[in-house]
């Protein structure tokens, strides 16, 4: 074989394999997806994400004014009360740090460091509906369960005021580091406010009898309350995080084991057609 030859043929092979293999690579990229990504692909560039949150404040806002006109000399002074993180304050900054991380499960530790940087930023309509509240002397009470230790009520404080929030003070803020149950708080306002709404992310943000394990029950419970929502109980969407994710795996902060990528998977198709 001329020298020629002994050259052209292993390089005219090498050229028809790249193709193949930069395919090869780019599939295998592409494959390995992210179960973050279509949820924060929709949060972070839909309007009709927006639009609920507006859709959401704009409800609150009727449920207040209805209150107000109907509140006499001898009623309790008129409140709101509210969960704090996706519903007042949105994270989708950490979510996209996630999975630019190859992460698709929420990560404690990094959660901490990236809320103590104050990055959070007001949902939409959000902070206009408690600046209307202020304005009309509807105190806003916010109830957050967060745990970054000593520093959890600081943090939550300026993350609120760096917001624009109005009634950021320790009276309003109520944080529960060790229990997520919020009723006991609730009632506790309500013993001297007559409280309008209540705002949240998570089933759980209005009753503890939603922190179940058992997604049927969650649904029959939610399906007797039906007459609330848009009432007294305004949602907002998170398709993130929240108590939806304990009923699939039993924990509100799942591992990223394989293991919980197939339960989500079989969550996802619970119901899938089968031609």
């Amino acid at each position: 074989m001329h020298y020629f030859q002994k050259l052209f043929f292993p390089l005219l092979a090498l050229a028809f394999a790249m193709p193949v293999a930069v395919q090869s690579a780019q599939s295998e990229s592409f494959d390995n997806r992210n179960n973050l990504t279509m949820a924060m692909a929709w949060k972070q560039t839909a309007a009709e994400y927006r639009a609920l949150y507006h859709q959401g404040f704009n409800l609150a806002r009727l449920r207040v004014e209805l209150a107000l006109a109907q509140a006499g000399d001898n009623s309790k002074p008129l409140a709101v009360i509210s969960d704090v993180d996706e519903t007042l304050l949105l994270a989708n900054d950490y979510w996209g740090y996630l999975i630019s991380q190859g992460q698709d499960f929420f990560d404690d530790r990094s959660w901490d460091k990236w809320i103590a940087e104050s990055r959070t930023v007001a949902s939409p309509g959000a902070v206009e509906f408690l600046r209307f509240c202020e304005a009309n002397k509807v105190e806003v009470f916010y109830v957050t369960n967060r745990d970054q230790g000593e520093s959890t009520d600081r943090l939550a404080l300026e993350n609120l005021s760096a917001a624009g929030f109005p009634y950021v003070d320790g009276q309003h803020l109520r944080v529960l580091r060790e229990s997520s149950n919020k009723e006991i708080t609730q009632q506790e306002i309500r013993q001297e406010h007559e409280v309008v709404v209540l705002l949240g992310d998570n089933l759980n943000d209005f009753a503890r009898k939603y922190y179940s394990t058992d997604v049927e029950q969650r649904l029959a419970l939610m399906e007797e309350d039906k007459d609330h929502y848009g009432q007294d109980y305004i949602i907002f969407p998170n398709p993130t995080d929240g108590h939806w994710i304990r009923a699939i795996f039993g924990d509100s902060e799942p591992p990223p084991s394989n293991e919980n990528r197939l339960l989500l998977k079989e969550a996802a198709t619970r119901s899938a057609w089968s031609p």
